[in-house]
């Protein structure tokens, strides 16, 4: 092989297209394009969603719904996650360490999910009523 010698493959590289060449060519006068209306003509196209000014469906559609973007500081662990914690004291710090939230979450709530026997205090983190109740009963307590 020489460096003079080398090709692309066959049917790797083809004509470009010649629009408006004559009769001849079968691509010409309209050039593939049909005749008249918007699509035919020069810089004339429109918009994604363009619907002819027939109002489009995204605008005809109602609005509806909304996420919130400080939920994803928010968190939440069950009772039965504090008992497999093993930890007489609970705050933030602790949670994100055990991964049982993110580390991302700046406020955590108890909720009334399982059981917990063991007494934990918790430092800096809520609990929903029913989850405060459980855990002052197994001799543990908020603050």
């Amino acid at each position: 092989m020489e460096l003079n010698s080398i090709k692309p493959a066959t049917g790797a590289k083809h004509a470009k297209r010649r629009v408006g060449r004559g009769i001849g060519s079968g691509l010409g006068k309209t050039a593939g394009r049909g005749h008249k209306g918007q699509k035919s003509r020069a810089g004339g196209y429109h918009k994604v969603g363009f619907e002819g000014g027939q109002m489009p469906l995204q605008r005809r559609l109602p609005k509806r719904g909304f996420k919130s973007q400080t939920l994803k500081f928010n968190a939440e662990v069950t009772l039965s996650e504090l008992q497999a914690l093993e930890l007489a004291e609970v705050d933030l710090l602790a949670l994100k360490n055990a991964g049982l939230v993110r580390s991302v979450a700046k406020v955590v709530k108890v909720v009334n999910t399982g059981e917990l026997t063991k007494a934990v205090k918790l430092n800096g983190i809520g609990a929903t009523a029913g989850a405060k109740a459980a855990i002052e009963a197994a001799g543990g307590s908020l603050a």
